[in-house]
């Protein structure tokens, strides 16, 4: 059974940083696509980036957010900078399954979530 777990979330001030981290019990983890998704109360989950051969990023993330993996270690990275109010929001880790990559729906397996909360 494939379990992401993520850690890292946390309360931070409006222009700081953090970096989020899903660890994966994944056999062959490098073989897999991975992305990372957020949802804010109210709202569906929005597509933040995701890493194949090369990253992908929704259009509101590219140039502050960078996505990363160390493979020997199984584990995905989201490092997010100068974050800003409206990034507040349940930060999940998925593994790709196929399809269009911005869609939940291409991603079959899925952590619990982290929050991020930026305060102003």
């Amino acid at each position: 059974q494939v379990q992401l777990a993520e850690s890292g979330g946390g309360s931070v001030q409006a222009g700081e940083s953090l970096r989020l981290s899903c660890v994966a019990s994944l056999r062959a983890f490098a073989n897999y696509a991975m992305g990372w998704f957020r949802q804010a109360p109210g709202k569906e989950r929005e597509f933040v980036a995701a890493i194949f051969a090369t990253e992908y990023y929704g259009a509101s993330f590219e140039g502050r957010f960078t996505i990363s993996r160390d493979n020997a270690k199984n584990t995905l990275y989201l490092q997010m900078n100068s974050l800003k109010p409206e990034a507040t929001a349940v930060y999940y880790c998925a593994q790709y399954s196929g399809g269009t990559y911005t869609s939940p729906g291409a991603y079959n397996h899925w952590g619990q979530g982290t929050q991020v909360t930026v305060s102003s």
